[in-house]
């Protein structure tokens, strides 16, 4: 499936379910799932203490976090497919000329 298609599910289910809200609402339950996902992160290592292993909600955690920027993405007109792009290209350009992605001047 093409990141449009997702796009337009995304949009499809946000509108079916009057799920519209602020880019700002979006944005702060964006941080939030991260939130959420991070403490699978440390559910799944034991708090630093052996190796990640996914939890049963990685899955489930992983996904608002997408759905979520997916909605951003839709409300703030954002072409998911361009986006990707422009920072494959971005991190092509720093691993040809810096030898890795990092933005740092080193």
């Amino acid at each position: 499936m093409k990141l449009k298609e997702v796009q337009s599910i995304v949009k499809q289910f946000v509108s079916e379910h009057q799920l519209e809200t602020s880019v700002e609402a979006r944005l702060l339950d964006v941080v939030s799932e991260i939130g959420e996902l991070s403490k699978e992160l440390l559910k799944g290592n034991d708090y630093g203490k052996k190796e990640f292993s996914k939890t049963s909600k990685w899955e489930e955690e992983f996904g608002d976090v997408l759905f979520s920027l997916i909605c951003i993405a839709n409300s703030t007109g954002i072409n998911l497919e361009n986006s990707l792009n422009i920072v494959l290209n971005k991190y092509t350009d720093r691993i040809t000329y810096k030898g890795n992605i990092g933005s740092n001047n080193e």
